[in-house]
């Protein structure tokens, strides 16, 4: 038996099975979780049907996060078809491109600033709305995917780094209002990986050689490793943890430099 026997979980952001939900999916299911999933446009509907149906799951319903009625089609297909919901994962971000690439100040504007905090960080909250009366007494789990860029500049992350920002507050808040339903709400800041969201910020191979060479354990992290704690965070071993943002990352966030940073070839 495994640890997320039992729950029900509804995993919006699959996008391919590269995608950090992909991961936790993939997770979920071998701790028993029976799952259903979101997608956003016909373009990605065959797509997630296929991946869905890796896991046993025939539950793949549309969902644009920046649609309130789309949202709520979502919950009332779910209470159709389950009754109920124990778990909700938010893996979704978005700004457009030109909002990542270059200096923050040059590139950022009022409706750039407004899709990314949109999409990136209100969705979790109009997500949790939804799927409120449906996990109520349920010892329900929410969980959120952000990064370190929202704490510590980075180049080209730029707006992103605000919103996901504003999403760990979001966590801190959501956490506050749903804690009387015993409802838990958490993040999981992953270092970075190579995902279509990744693709779109400038010089991302690059980052992902930096994180490697300063992280403690001098390497990236995985899908699969996010997948594995979201399983734990999302199960009830994790009980009494809510409100965090737990790290995953290799260490990269607790190391301003590297042994091999400091190294220098000249010295004696």
């Amino acid at each position: 038996m495994g640890m997320l026997t039992g729950k029900k979980a509804l995993i919006v952001g699959v996008a391919s099975k590269h995608s950090i939900a992909y991961g936790i999916a993939d997770a979920f299911h071998r701790e028993g979780a029976e799952l259903a999933f979101t997608y956003q446009g016909d373009k990605l509907k065959e797509r997630v049907e296929k991946m869905a149906a890796e896991w046993g799951s025939d539950i793949c319903l549309p969902c644009d996060v920046a649609s309130d009625e789309e949202i709520a089609a979502v919950f009332t297909e779910l209470e159709k078809r389950w009754g109920h919901l124990d778990i909700l994962i938010h893996s979704v971000g978005f700004a457009p491109g030109h909002e990542l690439d270059g200096d923050y100040l040059s590139v950022t504007t009022r409706e750039g600033f407004r899709i990314a905090h949109d999409i990136s960080a209100y969705s979790f909250v109009a997500l949790a709305k939804g799927a409120r009366p449906l996990m109520q007494g349920r010892n329900g789990a929410m969980l959120t995917l952000t990064y370190h860029g929202s704490t510590q500049t980075l180049p080209n992350y730029n707006v992103m780094g605000l919103a996901k920002a504003a999403l760990e507050a979001a966590v801190r808040y959501m956490a506050g209002s749903l804690g009387k339903d015993n409802i838990r709400v958490n993040a999981i800041s992953a270092g970075p990986i190579k995902t279509l969201a990744a693709a779109g910020i400038k010089s991302f191979r690059r980052m992902l050689k930096k994180n490697a060479e300063r992280a403690p354990l001098g390497r990236n992290i995985t899908i699969d490793e996010v997948g594995n704690t979201a399983a734990f965070l999302c199960s009830d071993m994790a009980s009494g943890i809510t409100a965090q943002n737990i790290y995953v990352d290799a260490g990269f966030n607790s190391c301003a430099m590297s042994v091999d940073e400091m190294e220098d070839p000249n010295d004696k």
